[in-house]
């Protein structure tokens, strides 16, 4: 490969909350590993990998010049969002009028919700469910009502299009938060699962924010859908927010824009987003954006791609074989991993809280699932070297699931 994702990098004091965070906040990061081990990040949703190269080199070229003032982003800032969803996504006719700047695709998410619902209003999810997702919708007043999405016959997990229905009917339903691909099950929709939920959300007019922050993470000869381009309807219904910070490893520059094809919709989240007075662009994470979206960036992208994908081949193959009562589904995008251990639990009478402080006491940083509504779930982060991972499932063999 032309890029590095081999080399293992030392994140420690290097304003790495995936790493310093470890054994900081009992009941979310986990603890820090027992004597003899490093700690091995698989819980936050970043990457243990440099970023492509011309997202540094935009930055410090933009730094070299002592000014740091009140700007507007160039057309080339549109231009590079417009060329990036046309190449990676085929999306044709967007303009510069339909893109908004947001802070965060989270802060999209409520400013959306704050033009389409009233404070306390019932908001439809499907669990298991992003816990950005749930801390954002419950400290800004509203009620997640959650679909459960079901895995069928080949342990694919699908949506529940009678128990969404009935739950938007029953709750008095305005609005859907929608995740593609979905985090954390890793699921890219198909077409005609697209069209069937756009269909109902038409029917019973539910409007869509969808967070599609994930969508440049696919395997290899997978294609994300937009919602907005599943029919005429969506295209208008929908608000859909992205970024390129999970794709490039940026979150801690700050960053994400707005999909707005409906005229009064992009004026009234725009509204929305300035009540605040804090949503303003940041001129080194708009260079950032501008370094990823170059030729480089996508050719890095691809790699990545393939990286991811071989990782988790390893870590769903290495399961299958190695972990009896433990199932994961194998995501089509995302690089998480979204671990089942119900029956490993019960088999061995084990809690699941058990199970994880064995995960941590050997340096195996996965994250709890219950935090997205998997009760006997853990979820885990496949973006690092592939030796990384290897040694994390040799620890998880010797000293957890099979000790």
């Amino acid at each position: 490969m032309k890029y590095d994702f081999t080399s293992i990098l030392d994140r420690r004091g290097r304003d790495a909350w995936a790493v310093d965070g470890i054994g900081t906040c009992p009941g979310f990061a986990p603890d820090a590993p027992k004597e003899g081990f490093d700690a091995i990040p698989m819980w936050v949703a970043d990457m243990n990998f440099p970023t492509v190269p011309t997202v540094p080199q935009a930055i410090i070229e933009r730094a070299k010049h002592p000014a740091y003032g009140y700007f507007d982003p160039p057309e080339e800032y549109y231009d590079a969002i417009i060329r990036w969803h046309e190449k990676r996504n085929g999306v044709t006719g967007l303009t510069k009028e339909c893109i908004g700047y947001e802070n965060g695709v989270l802060g999209g998410v409520i400013s959306a919700l704050n033009v389409l619902c009233s404070k306390g209003d019932n908001v439809l999810l499907h669990s298991p469910t992003y816990v950005g997702f749930t801390n954002s919708l419950s400290n800004n007043g509203y009620n997640m009502v959650l679909s459960p999405l079901v895995r069928d016959e080949k342990g694919i997990y699908r949506m529940d299009f009678e128990d969404m229905e009935r739950k938007i009917v029953e709750n008095r339903i305005h609005a859907t938060v929608f995740c593609s691909p979905h985090n954390p099950c890793g699921r890219v929709w198909e077409h005609w699962e697209l069209e069937k939920f756009t269909e109902l959300c038409a029917k019973h007019n539910v409007f869509i924010v969808s967070d599609e922050i994930w969508s440049d993470i696919l395997r290899p000869g997978v294609q994300h859908i937009p919602t907005q381009s599943v029919n005429e309807d969506a295209k208008y219904r929908t608000i859909a927010v992205y970024a390129p910070s999970k794709t490039f490893n940026l979150a801690g520059l700050i960053g994400s824009y707005h999909i707005i094809y409906c005229p009064r919709l992009q004026d009234r989240v725009a509204k929305e987003s300035s009540l605040c007075h804090y949503n303003d662009m940041n001129v080194l994470s708009m260079h950032a954006l501008l370094g990823a979206y170059q030729p480089e960036g996508y050719e890095w992208c691809d790699e990545l791609r393939e990286t991811i994908a071989g990782n988790v081949d390893y870590a769903c193959d290495y399961i299958t074989k190695h972990f009896e009562g433990v199932e994961a589904s194998k995501p089509e995008g995302t690089y998480m991993l979204f671990v089942d251990c119900t029956k490993w639990c019960e088999t061995h009478g084990k809690t699941i809280d058990e199970l994880e402080k064995a995960c941590w006491d050997v340096g195996v940083a996965v994250q709890d699932g219950r935090q997205f509504h998997g009760p006997c779930h853990i979820r885990m982060n496949l973006a690092l070297p592939l030796t990384r991972v290897k040694e994390a499932f040799d620890r998880l063999d010797k000293y957890v699931f099979n000790a």
